[in-house]
């Protein structure tokens, strides 16, 4: 399935986020990463070489798909940071739209994870800061 179609399956069943691997199709429904970061924790093949659709991509979900070892990636908007983390890791990126950072729920400022994730140079930096922010989002 190509990154087209990944997106199609997307909108279509109205999904956070849509993960293909080996003839599997994962179709995700919570906010933020916490998918994401779930399937990184819990089931990491499921990550490795896949293409993955998403609605928004911040620097956070970029860097756990990044140590997932996904291979492709389409975003509906992505910010530039997250863009910049793709292009460092060799992934290839499709987006519709590329934003300077991702707004929260709130529309008040920086999202969460994008803020945490600000200063990290490497999606290795990011998951200790992103695992934390899972933890007491769980509390």
């Amino acid at each position: 399935m190509d990154l087209r179609q990944l997106a199609d399956v997307l909108h279509r069943e109205k999904c956070s986020c849509v993960v293909w691997n080996r003839e599997t199709l994962t179709l995700c429904h919570q906010r933020g990463v916490k998918d994401l970061y779930t399937i990184l924790s819990e089931s990491p093949d499921l990550l490795r070489d896949a293409s993955i659709a998403d609605k928004i991509i911040g620097k956070g979900a970029a860097a756990l798909m990044i140590l997932g070892g996904v291979r492709a990636v389409y975003a509906d908007i992505i910010s530039e940071p997250a863009l910049e983390l793709f292009k460092n890791a060799g992934i290839t990126v499709q987006y519709e739209k590329a934003v300077p950072n991702i707004i929260n729920r709130a529309g008040t400022g920086v999202c969460p994870v994008e803020s945490l994730c600000s200063d990290c140079t490497t999606a290795e930096d990011c998951l200790p800061l992103i695992s934390k922010f899972i933890e007491n989002i769980n509390k």
